[in-house]
């Protein structure tokens, strides 16, 4: 089912968008061997991008490549943890040295680690400020020779795009140390906007409410992962399924998005289409919270 969405909606894109959105332009997208990440790399790759798969499970990062190249699309898959302090310039290196160039970072990789403020200890919180505010920071400022580029004349489509969250935006019980992490995305979006829009480069920010993922499903489901060799447990306690009307009444379109709708949202702040939108929160939320 999320395949056909996908699908539907490139071929939707291109039909009424005149063709590729990206043609030839060379995208780091972290976190994107599953879940949203996965969805925007699908999407960059069928509107014409290099795209550089980067996830923490190698596996899953090469599986969206192969998945990619099998399409007839161009893609690169680099496993690793973006929290590690070399992260940063080992992905640009190996994209710089495949593609030649970078056009566009996409901040998706991120994960929860949730306790009530009472019971977060240091590493913790700390864990939320490393994968959310520092790795992004770093892979940035590892770009900044590729994408600070003086001369206008040899200026293409450039974009950062930050992954935020609406409890980074308004907060949320349970996560205190996330929503510390995601608002200071909130910060870092605006900063990067006043910087680096002299160069021509755009720098976004997407706030994503209840998206359809690990990261939103049920606790109980069991879905982990392991970070520094520890269990990480994902998900909400007791999470209601999408199909349950309570759990979704203060959503105005009465349900959860998909991974497809979220992908969607950041490959528009990457094209064209969002050629003068700079500095911007998009929260992509089917309402909630208006």
């Amino acid at each position: 089912m999320a395949n056909e969405r996908l699908q539907q909606l490139s071929k939707h894109l291109g039909a009424n968008l005149g063709g590729a959105l990206l043609q030839g332009q060379v995208a780091i997208i972290t976190g994107s061997g599953q879940g949203i990440g996965r969805a925007a790399a699908l999407l960059f790759a069928q509107h014409g991008a290099h795209v550089v798969v980067s996830d923490l499970d190698g596996a899953k990062a090469e599986e969206v490549a192969k998945e990619i190249t099998d399409a007839g699309g161009s893609a690169l898959a680099i496993q690793g943890n973006v929290m590690d302090p070399d992260f940063g310039k080992k992905t640009v290196k190996a994209t710089v040295g495949k593609f030649g160039k970078i056009n566009h970072i996409v901040n998706n990789a991120g994960f929860t680690n949730d306790k009530m403020l009472h019971n977060i200890d240091d590493a913790t919180f700390q864990q939320m400020l490393d994968c959310h505010t520092v790795a992004p920071f770093r892979l940035i400022r590892a770009a900044a020779p590729y994408m600070r580029i003086k001369e206008p004349e040899k200026r293409e489509n450039r974009s950062v795009v930050f992954v935020s969250s609406t409890s980074g935006v308004h907060g949320n019980t349970g996560q205190l140390n996330y929503s510390a992490a995601k608002s200071a995305v909130l910060g870092m979006t605006k900063t990067v906007a006043k910087e680096w829009g002299p160069f021509g480069v755009r720098s976004n920010c997407v706030a994503f409410g209840w998206i359809q993922t690990r990261l939103t499903g049920a606790k109980e489901a069991g879905a982990s992962i392991k970070i520094d060799g520890k269990e990480v447990k994902l998900g909400i306690p007791g999470r209601a399924g999408s199909s349950d009307v309570n759990a979704t009444a203060d959503i105005p379109l009465r349900r959860p998005g998909e991974p497809t709708e979220a992908g969607a949202s950041i490959l528009f702040l990457a094209s064209p289409l969002a050629s003068y939108v700079s500095g911007q929160i998009l929260e992509v939320t089917g309402g909630r919270g208006i």
